[in-house]
């Protein structure tokens, strides 16, 4: 292949004004922890590359922990056709390692950026660290201010709130209708984010947008409402980029349940028990979260979703077989 560079946003013009509204789809990796855990996912490239997705997302590891891999798995991604969306964390990081890894980024061809605050490492209280970055928008103006619009730019929306504003509900009773659009049901109980908070979260995200994100990737989602709700809030604040859900290919119960408790993710009734009756035999759960993962996509879709992101998880039966049911329109 030849290595592609070009922005999202000027992929995402030139396919819409190739195939109108229909719906593109995009995919997320992060940087295996083992040389063979690398290999593995190399051989993945290829494959997801021939289902023909917009662009493709590589995280970066807790504290810039796996800042080289995730540099040289972007540039592995490009040589492999994919378009490399490459992520940036600036939670405990000195600003010179951001600074080398966004000049390499540049120097290998990739023009796209995820700006995050992101999660310290295990056990480490988040910090900004001296002379670094205290937020996204940060960094967001940061990389505006050193490289112009040669990079486009997104950034991470909560459509629930962000996990550290869901709070345990002391009264249902007494939530607005809003509250309760975005209530999430969990085994050790019933948890929001109040008005008020996702009046600043919806607030600061019009800030990062203001500073120059280009788009916006939300956390994973299962119920479509959630995201039209979200949307119209955004759209009511005045931000007009793409908004872009991020939909979880579940491959097993335990990260199902775990992942889903970890960001108090509102999970539809309907949605959990299609999981909990095939939780105990692999092949039916994947089959069950092909079934419904299509099914969300179609629901995100129908509620004026551009296109999907999904969380792959680094495997790809069920990110897939989601694909192929969706009959999505390839990304040249």
């Amino acid at each position: 292949h030849t290595t592609t560079t070009m922005k999202i946003t000027e992929k995402l013009a030139a396919f819409q004004a190739a195939h109108g509204s229909e719906p593109f789809f995009s995919i997320e990796f992060f940087p295996p922890k083992t040389d063979e855990g690398v290999k593995n996912l190399e051989a993945r490239f290829e494959r997801f590359h021939a289902a023909g997705p917009l662009f493709a997302d590589m995280t970066w590891g807790a504290g810039g922990s796996t800042s080289d891999l995730t540099v040289s798995l972007c540039l592995k991604m490009q040589q492999h056709g994919l378009e490399s969306n490459m992520h940036l964390t600036c939670t405990n990081m000195e600003r010179s390692k951001l600074d080398r890894a966004l000049e390499e980024a540049k120097a290998g061809g990739i023009r796209n950026i995820v700006a995050l605050r992101g999660d310290p490492p295990m056990g480490e209280e988040w910090h900004a660290v001296e002379g670094g970055f205290k937020c996204a928008r940060d960094l967001v103006k940061h990389i505006r201010e050193l490289y112009g619009d040669h990079f486009c730019i997104s950034v991470a929306g909560y459509p629930e709130g962000h996990v550290s504003t869901i709070l345990p509900v002391e009264d249902e009773s007494k939530l607005t209708a809003s509250e309760r659009g975005r209530l999430v049901h969990l085994p050790e109980g019933l948890f929001v984010c109040s008005d008020e908070s996702y009046k600043k979260e919806i607030d600061y995200l019009a800030s990062k947008v203001a500073a120059g994100a280009d788009m916006i990737l939300t956390q994973m989602i299962f119920d479509p409402l959630v995201y039209a709700t979200f949307v119209r809030d955004c759209r009511e604040a005045g931000i007009t980029v793409p908004i872009l859900p991020g939909v979880m290919c579940v491959s097993a119960y335990h990260g199902f349940a775990r992942m889903t408790s970890f960001c108090r993710s509102r999970v539809p009734e309907s949605f959990r028990a299609q999981m909990e009756a095939a939780k105990d035999c692999e092949t039916k759960l994947k089959e069950a979260s092909i079934a419904a993962g299509a099914q969300l996509c179609r629901d995100l879709v129908a509620e004026g979703a551009p296109g999907l992101h999904f969380y792959t998880l680094n495997l790809d039966k069920v990110t897939m077989g989601i694909i192929h049911e969706v009959n999505f329109t390839k990304s040249d």
